[in-house]
């Protein structure tokens, strides 16, 4: 059963790149967007606002609907429909077309990211180590390669359409062909050895949201920071540190390289110190960016801050998913679902937040709110600390639980 474990393993890290392109083409794009559709500065942030908030609906709805169907099912037939409601931006010429295909991607993308982040917490569990930032780190490289091909449309002035049309063709047939081998909680508790499954997944009730609360509050304040960096570095380098159009989407690009470096190392990080200790670094190095680019005299000192701000800021939302499935091992998916709710009222405080902040003030100023709000993490990285009856030797299970270190390569 190890391979079931395997496949399922690479088959999820799949559709977490998948979403990690689709998501960076559309943010990345966000003046080309503004340019076509003609949406007032004043009214993009409304914009930019109703797809967090139909997120959240997405995934209160996903925690209702894994009761009666396995988290698998939701992501397989959510992923396409956020692929097409990306195209359905670019396809638009009236600005009731972009509201429509932005309300369905909004509603699309909550299920999506719920059910992954369930799945992705199962499958740690049937492994019995830190895996789940390597799957944020998928989604990282898929956001790399999104921003690149943004990049390379902003260069050759393509129009969103012809952008986006060969990437919904490749990866939208990829993922539903990769969705076969995806493993739910059941499947992954059968592939796991007998100690590493001794707390399997639930669908249950039990999520206590008290104890929950510190780590919504982490998961605000980190998607407060992210999207900043995801709807605003674009802009911020354009109107006030001068760059070209094609030079502005680069901050976003490197972010996402730096999250993949910080992601790709950070499993190994928590297996040697903790979550606790990988997470109030973390926090610093991500506040330390944003300083940087508040004080940047030009665009690539603030290129800079936003590659040392993806280096911390990458560890933290994973682990906070990870974190919540250790607290209610019966009822994982139902705490995933929750906490996932608090990932869009992050965007939906942070984008706007932002926004008038920059319109009222000015945009270096605004740089500083999401710097306080992601040190205030620091006050709450206890709650990451795995319980002794859970890791067994406060990072992991013991070894002999740990599934797939020999041989096999998982």
């Amino acid at each position: 059963m190890t391979e079931v474990l395997r496949r399922g393993r690479a088959s999820l890290a799949f559709a977490f790149l998948v979403q990690g392109v689709t998501f960076a083409l559309l943010v990345t794009r966000i003046p080309a967007i503004q340019d076509r559709y003609g949406i007032s500065d004043g009214l993009l942030p409304v914009f930019l606002a109703a797809v967090p908030v139909l997120a959240g609906v997405g995934s209160v709805g996903t925690e209702q609907l894994v009761k009666k169907v396995p988290p698998s099912v939701v992501l397989r037939w959510s992923q396409p429909v956020v692929l097409l409601a990306l195209l359905g931006v670019g396809a638009g010429d009236a600005l009731w077309h972009v509201a429509v295909a932005l309300g369905a991607f909004g509603l699309a993308v909550g299920a999506l990211d719920a059910s992954m982040n369930m799945l992705g917490v199962s499958l740690q569990r049937a492994y019995g180590r830190s895996i789940m930032l390597g799957f944020h780190a998928a989604y990282s490289l898929g956001g790399i390669v999104g921003a690149s091909l943004a990049w390379a449309g902003a260069h050759w002035d393509l129009s969103l359409f012809v952008s986006y049309v060969p990437v919904v063709g490749v990866l939208l047939p990829a993922a539903l062909i990769g969705s076969r081998w995806y493993v739910d909680a059941e499947g992954a508790e059968a592939g796991a050895t007998e100690a590493g499954a001794a707390e399997t997944g639930g669908r249950g009730d039990g999520v206590v949201f008290k104890v929950l609360l510190p780590l919504c509050l982490v998961m605000t304040f980190a998607y407060i920071g992210d999207s900043t960096v995801s709807n605003w570095s674009a802009k911020y380098l354009e109107d006030v540190l001068g760059s070209s159009e094609e030079v502005s989407t680069v901050p976003y690009n490197v972010y996402m390289v730096m999250t993949l470096v910080g992601r790709g190392l950070g499993d190994l990080g928590v297996r040697r110190f903790g979550a606790v200790a990988v997470v109030r670094a973390g926090s610093v190095v991500a506040a330390l960016g944003f300083a940087v680019v508040a004080v940047a005299p030009g665009a690539w000192v603030g290129i800079a801050g936003f590659t040392v701000l993806g280096l911390g800021l990458c560890v933290i939302v994973p682990q906070t998913f990870a974190a919540a499935g250790r607290l209610f091992p019966g009822a994982s998916d139902a705490a995933v679902a929750r906490l996932n709710i608090f990932n869009y009222v992050g965007f939906l405080i942070g984008s706007p937040l932002v926004g008038a902040l920059g319109d009222t003030w000015n945009y270096r100023g605004a740089m500083v709110v999401p710097m306080v709000l992601v040190l205030l993490t620091l006050l709450y990285a206890r709650s990451f600390a795995p319980g002794p009856d859970r890791y067994g030797d406060g990072h992991e299970w013991p070894r002999t639980a740990d599934v797939g270190r020999g041989s096999n390569g998982l």
